[in-house]
């Protein structure tokens, strides 16, 4: 099994569609055998789930990503595992011995509670009790 992370400095990438690296994980018997960061060379969110397909990624962990990523890595066959954040080789380590916590809906274009602003999620958008618009 392949498991990729959208990573940025040990950590969980917040948002699929920009992420610059993922951290790829080869995993045998249920233990982590090897790792590697790659670049995703600028690609966008339409690519992104070709290049992890390529790889042969079969899960993903992230932090939002948007409806139309999720519906790519659907049709690439790759299981997500959104709404993750924290140290990245940790959300591994607990999706493998299955503790990793995780969101069935972890877009960023939801809505937002009056005390939650969507710049807290990094979208470049400040705004309370309504949907920031934006597609991470």
């Amino acid at each position: 099994m392949k498991i990729a992370v959208t990573y940025e400095n040990g950590n969980v990438f917040q948002h699929f569609g920009h992420t610059a690296q993922f951290k790829l994980y080869d995993v045998e018997n249920g233990a982590v055998v090897s790792s590697q960061v790659v670049d995703t060379n600028g690609s966008g969110h339409g690519a992104l789930a070709g290049l992890l397909a390529q790889q042969g990624v079969d899960c993903l962990i992230c932090g939002g990503i948007g409806g139309g990523a999720q519906m790519a890595l659907a049709q690439a066959g790759i299981r997500l595992y959104a709404g993750c954040s924290g140290d990245a080789d940790q959300r591994v380590a607990e999706l493998l011995n299955g503790t990793l916590q995780f969101a069935q809906e972890a877009t960023c274009d939801h809505h937002h509670g009056e005390d939650h602003a969507c710049g807290d999620h990094g979208c470049g958008h400040h705004s309370e009790g309504h949907s920031c618009g934006h597609t991470c």
